[in-house]
């Protein structure tokens, strides 16, 4: 069960399981867990043990993208014909200093393209700060019943990374653009190191914290100018950083993000204290949130709090968080390639009318892109049910199809 669906249920107590999108004989255990306990037993089921592949030193040489290690995964929950791996890389922070990160891998069976694999590159949305949290250590790679099966399904490859942070040792830098922007583009090109059968066109794509990320992708891309990269997808994107964590009233917002913002805002800038930001409610659970649980835990750790409780007044005003919301900024600079940015009409976790509001700034500054609004969906399942549309889109981009720009109609 799509857990952002259920958060948007848990939010508006009056609508019916109906309205919700859940069946009427849905079971207890469907529902998002208010306790700390049922959470964490939840995050246990799917978790994959931490093992020396992530833990291990690496040797050899040391750059950005440089592969350390990888190995075929065979305790993923894969559909037929899928075949896994995961690979360990070098990546830079937020400050460009070298660090480790982890990938994964998804390969079609059966004969390769001439030209090798079309590569989606695949930035996640939050998972939770810790570093339990990767996607990679998940048997359902965190999105496997939200459209990410699909793409190999459809004869993509995907180069899927955690974020350093998630799965490797060190610091999370959550909600970082151009910290999960380098474990990106940095994953392709260690991926492509470990298999050959990858081709060398690729494209990005990401939902929430990652659609934030696919975009700062597009906008170093137009720095390095590789001839294969050929367009991004941002879905439900956290594009406008300040109204995903101050939204107006009237927009919902989720309050459990902040303390793992907070946790952020300490991985980039060392002098940085949560408790210029947090309550003692909002400090009461920051580190489970820091260093132990993921997501559900992480919802459940602050059940029923609200924003005003977890956080203090003026926060936003602290000259770090001012410095995250400036370095976070998305639109205002040149990108590479198409770009098809996503929203769902009935998101409560990133507002859609900040997502529509920065793509319309960008159309100003001269970024050229499609936009779509999937009327009444929440964030979840904005990422599920428009995966068709956004496999189109990438297919028309590796087949040289030309692009339509939306700028001056939404």
């Amino acid at each position: 069960m799509d857990k952002n669906l259920l958060l948007a249920c848990a939010a508006i107590a009056s609508l019916s399981t109906a309205a919700c999108g859940l069946a009427s004989d849905a079971r207890a255990d469907d529902q998002l867990p208010e306790t700390v306990p049922k959470a964490a037993a939840l995050e246990a089921a799917d978790l994959l043990p931490i093992t020396p592949f992530y833990t291990t030193p690496g040797k050899g040489e040391v750059y950005p993208g440089a592969l350390i290690r990888f190995e075929k995964a065979t305790d993923y929950t894969l559909p037929p014909h899928v075949s896994a791996y995961r690979i360990l890389y070098h990546s830079l922070s937020a400050t460009r200093q070298d660090v480790v990160s982890s990938a994964f891998i998804l390969v079609p069976d059966g004969p390769r393209p001439a030209s090798g694999w079309p590569v989606v590159a695949w930035a996640h949305g939050t998972s939770g700060v810790a570093q339990a949290c990767a996607p990679s250590r998940m048997k359902d790679l965190y999105y496997g019943s939200e459209g990410l099966f699909k793409f190999p399904q459809a004869g993509l490859a995907v180069v899927g990374t955690d974020y350093h942070g998630l799965g490797t040792a060190g610091p999370h830098q959550y909600m970082n653009k151009d910290a999960q922007a380098y474990d990106v583009i940095y994953s392709v090109m260690a991926a492509r190191a470990a298999l050959p059968q990858l081709g060398a066109d690729w494209v990005v794509d990401g939902h929430s914290q990652g659609g934030m990320a696919s975009w700062s992708v597009a906008e170093m891309e137009h720095q390095i100018d590789d001839p294969h990269f050929l367009g991004t997808v941002s879905v439900s994107g956290t594009i406008n950083m300040l109204d995903f964590i101050h939204p107006r009233r009237e927009e919902g917002g989720a309050p459990f993000y902040l303390p793992m913002v907070a946790v952020g805002l300490a991985a980039r800038y060392p002098d940085y204290k949560p408790q210029d930001m947090l309550t003692p409610v909002g400090m009461s659970h920051y580190d489970v949130v820091a260093s132990k649980g993921c997501w559900f835990v992480d919802y459940a750790s602050y059940f029923g709090k609200s924003g005003d409780q977890i956080t203090k007044d003026g926060w936003t005003r602290n000259p770090d968080v001012q410095a995250m919301l400036k370095e976070d900024e998305i639109g205002k600079q040149e990108i590479k390639g198409p770009l098809f940015v996503i929203t769902g009409g009935g998101d409560v976790s990133v507002p859609p009318g900040g997502v529509r509001d920065v793509a319309r700034a960008a159309c100003h500054n001269g970024i050229s892109l499609a936009f779509r609004l999937y009327p009444g969906l929440d964030h979840d399942p904005t990422m599920a049910n428009s995966t068709d549309d956004q496999i189109a889109w990438i297919k028309d981009r590796f087949n040289g199809k030309t692009f339509s720009s939306d700028c001056g109609k939404f």
